[in-house]
């Protein structure tokens, strides 16, 4: 990753998508060159000079404060995964400074404890990923929900991977372009914590290649957090799933997230799991899952 192209190319489609009359400026008329924001205006609404502000927006974060993020992010009105991916990128562009997750690429590993939880939750789909979106763990009902992605624990399965390049995707999820909109906001903002993630890095690579919508959504620069919201699947048995996703850190790697997906008590969701967490429980182990 470059750190300093990648300051200037988010910060630039920030101001880009920012008019000044939802910033709060007065509109001369006129024809504008830039879309959005210019330079200038976003100097002014976070209080510093042109030259400041320019400079960093070339990707020159020496000696940035967190001052000074504060006030580019309520200038941009960033949100606060926007607010911390700012962060990262300049902490990253400043030589000798790398954040605690700057550099994993090394396997990660789920504890036997952390297992244990998974099987316990047996009426709960749950899985285990990492910021690169690999699925590391999934208890059972988790690989009847997602029987179309492949959870064996050598595929290296990955949902950015399943999402921009397997047919099935399409069909499972009810709206594709949404889930892979915010598969890119998620690894985007994972380049940011973790830019010297060389495994990271490759699977960009090779999600560019491969995927043009990939590319697209990618120049967009959005980021995003996998803390909470819906997921909508179309599921091969049970049919449409309106699935609320909680994600959780694990205290012993803060890198990790379960995630656990529930349904709303008395909906048919809630009775499509019901049949799949039965079926789960009879068949464990000794029949594929059904179509």
């Amino acid at each position: 990753m470059d750190g300093r192209s990648d300051i200037r190319e988010f910060l630039v489609s920030r101001r880009a998508r920012l008019t000044p009359q939802a910033a709060g400026l007065p509109d001369f008329g006129g024809r504008r060159r830039v879309p959005g924001l210019r330079r200038e205006e976003v100097a002014l609404l976070a209080g510093m000079s042109v030259e400041y502000y320019v400079r960093l927006e070339r990707g020159n974060a020496k000696g940035v404060s967190q001052a000074v993020l504060d006030g580019i992010s309520r200038a941009l009105q960033l949100d606060d995964a926007e607010h911390a991916h700012l962060g990262e990128l300049v902490r990253a562009a400043n030589p000798g400074v790398r954040s605690p997750r700057g550099s994993r690429s090394a396997p990660q590993q789920v504890s036997p404890g952390v297992r244990r939880l998974l099987d316990a939750m047996s009426g709960v789909p749950a899985i285990v990923q990492n910021g690169r979106l690999d699925i590391l763990a999934a208890n059972a009902l988790a690989a009847v929900l997602f029987s179309d992605v492949d959870l064996s624990p050598t595929a290296g399965p990955n949902f950015a991977r399943f999402v921009f390049t397997q047919p099935a995707a399409q069909r499972f999820y009810r709206d594709w372009e949404d889930a892979a909109h915010q598969t890119v906001a998620l690894l985007r903002a994972e380049t940011g914590r973790a830019p010297y993630d060389r495994v990271l890095a490759q699977l960009v690579d090779e999600l560019s290649a491969e995927s043009a919508a990939f590319r697209v959504m990618w120049a967009a620069h959005d980021v995003r957090e996998h803390r909470t919201g819906i997921k909508l699947v179309r599921h091969p048995v049970v049919g449409d799933l309106d699935l609320a996703y909680e994600g959780m850190q694990l205290s012993n790697d803060r890198a990790l997230l379960l995630i656990a997906y529930t349904a709303e008590a008395g909906s048919r969701s809630q009775d499509g799991l019901q049949m799949l967490a039965s079926w789960t429980a009879t068949n464990e182990g000794t029949e594929p899952v059904p179509r």
